[in-house]
């Protein structure tokens, strides 16, 4: 009786209702949107919008980097982690990109292009591992 009453069940989600719902669109969406706001940044000199244009690249680096710590620690698995011990790395690699050091704190155009390009990388393993 008393097993059944404090019985446990493992969950696991991105938000307080286990979805199960995980893409790492959600981060390449805020990545483009980051290199879209550089850009025009670069066109345009109004100091009200550079303010603007700044609060918003942060707000968005910040969302990818969520983005991608939800995957990295709710939907990646150890056995993931095994079959492709690179992940841990492109994760760190990917959210430091979006932090400070990164697009967060610069206006860099080949930044976001990297930050892309990890995103991407984590994208081709998370379909894999969906597809399996």
């Amino acid at each position: 009786m008393l097993s059944r009453m404090f019985r446990t069940t493992e969950v696991s989600a991105h938000c307080d209702l286990p979805c199960g719902v995980y893409d790492p669109a959600q981060a390449r969406i805020e990545a483009e949107s980051i290199k879209a706001i550089i850009a025009k940044v670069a066109d345009n000199n109004d100091p009200d919008f550079r303010v603007r244009a700044t609060i918003i690249k942060e707000q968005r680096s910040e969302l990818v980097k969520h983005h991608l710590w939800v995957l990295w620690t709710d939907y990646f698995k150890a056995p993931h982690f095994e079959k492709y011990p690179q992940l841990h790395t492109l994760f760190n690699e990917a959210t430091k990109l979006a932090g400070a050091s990164g697009t967060k704190g610069e206006f860099d155009a080949a930044k976001a292009d990297e930050l892309l390009s990890k995103i991407a990388e984590i994208d081709t393993i998370f379909k894999e591992t969906k597809a399996a």
